[in-house]
């Protein structure tokens, strides 16, 4: 709620018709926080004192529900919960709404709050987070992802709407790909397959050819299987070290679902600041990955279009191209 505010309170005010102005919101997981809590609260104290508000509270569809009601959003108003690739299709499928003329505006982006005492052990037990307890993208010592927890919401409206109004343009998406590898519930199709057919997806959406891209914002878990297999796909479609590419989880940690809403907002920072951020937490770029990591400063950049990329637990992919606002 407090970063849908920010978000309004930035973009303005907007006059639309409520009914077409939508909400697409993201998590991977939902309130777990407040399950845990009453799952000992009930075996403590028994039943009569589970809170009424549990359901409500634990709902994945909850964030969206409250930014809706809050700001009276009368459109589309779904929820994605695609693990970790969650913020970036809310993101991308938001988008569509628009261009497909359903909606003058949306309310979009994901939270998490996910990194409770049983969620750590689970990941921990599938070894999927990190033993020094940093997460290091690409690092030839990488071991697992670090979690985290945020929010990040954007407004996304008809370009001519915001443009009469004079709103100040952050960027603009150009497109979106989505698909599955169907080929295991954590671990990544081998090659990378599924990420090179998803950001190929995003290109031929956006009408964009691979060299046409000045940024990759990587998904860069830090986990060995993810990372390999995102550098292949990155160097399978952009060519070997054909752009420069940097990942925030050094910095975020891994939010789960906010992860895509969380990375899109990066993109947009470094668009503003024309500068490239490095790969917090990486010290030794691992010999095996033929690709141009920012490491160790941010690098200047004429900004442009950047494709930011997410995969999640499920074999699910997403891409979403985000551009500088046109002049």
């Amino acid at each position: 709620m407090a970063a849908a505010s920010e978000a309004f309170a930035q973009a303005g005010e907007i006059k639309v018709d409520p009914a077409r102005f939508g909400t697409i919101f993201a998590t991977g997981i939902g309130g777990l926080h407040t399950l845990e809590e009453q799952v000992l609260v009930r075996a403590e104290k028994g039943e009569r004192r589970v809170s009424p508000f549990l359901v409500p509270m634990m709902m994945a569809n909850a964030p969206g529900a409250a930014i809706s009601m809050r700001h009276g959003l009368q459109g589309p108003n779904e929820t994605i919960v695609t693990a970790c690739a969650a913020g970036t299709h809310a993101i991308g499928y938001a988008a569509r709404l628009i261009a497909w003329g359903m909606c003058d505006a949306v309310a979009t982006g994901g939270a998490e709050s996910a990194a409770t005492a049983t969620s750590l052990a689970g990941f921990g037990n599938m070894t999927a987070l990190s033993s020094s307890g940093t997460s290091m993208p690409f690092d030839v010592a990488r071991d697992g992802f670090v979690m985290g927890e945020g929010s990040a919401v954007f407004i996304l409206e008809r370009y001519d709407l915001a443009v009469a109004r004079g709103a100040n343009i952050l960027g603009e998406i150009l497109g979106a790909g989505s698909n599955a590898d169907a080929h295991h519930i954590t671990a990544p199709s081998p090659g990378g397959t599924g990420a090179i057919a998803c950001m190929r997806l995003a290109l031929h959406d956006a009408g964009l050819a691979p060299s046409d891209i000045a940024l990759v914002n990587a998904h860069g878990t830090s986990t060995p299987l993810n990372d390999a297999a995102e550098a292949q796909a990155v160097t399978e479609v952009f060519g070997a070290a054909g752009v420069p590419i940097t990942s925030g989880k050094g910095v975020t940690g891994h939010a789960l679902g906010a992860a895509g809403a969380l990375e899109a907002a990066q993109v947009l920072l470094s668009i503003e600041h024309r500068l490239i951020p490095p790969t917090a937490g990486t010290q030794t770029l691992d010999p095996t990955l033929n690709i141009d990591l920012v490491m160790g400063a941010p690098r200047p950049w004429t900004p442009g279009p950047a494709i930011s990329n997410n995969f999640g637990f499920g074999g699910h992919n997403g891409s979403v191209v985000i551009a500088p606002a046109p002049q």
